[in-house]
């Protein structure tokens, strides 16, 4: 398992960007797929994005082409991009990984979570 801190959540106007930024602390990532997930009060916790290790994204239809999910290696940081913001998207953003190249959507297959960021989306 590894720690992550999430940050760079906030309260956006609806059209507006945000940028998450995941970081582990202790030790780098390491073949590891990243990945965000979001709870919305009330709702079951539901995939946004992911990064494999050597690069490949997968992202939900509800996101795609509004979100971006990217890896910045010199800061070991992850990062998603959120733009065109819905309130729609307000929920608690949680990075999580786990090991291995295979990207899934499902929280069950992630050893490591953050403990999440508030994004709020006004209308």
């Amino acid at each position: 398992q590894v720690q992550l801190v999430e940050s760079g959540g906030g309260l956006v106007q609806a059209g507006g960007s945000l940028r998450l930024s995941c970081v582990p602390s202790g030790r780098p990532f390491s073949r590891n797929v990243i990945a965000w997930f979001r709870q919305a009060p009330g709702q079951e916790r539901e995939f946004v994005a992911a990064l494999g290790w050597l690069g490949g994204t997968a992202y939900a239809n509800s996101v795609k082409g509004r979100f971006t999910i990217s890896r910045e290696n010199p800061k070991n940081t992850v990062y998603l991009q959120m733009n065109s913001l819905k309130p729609e998207d307000t929920a608690v953003y949680y990075c999580a990984a786990a090991g291995g190249t295979i990207i899934r959507t499902t929280t069950d297959w992630y050893d490591s979570w953050g403990p999440g960021t508030q994004v709020t989306v006004s209308s």
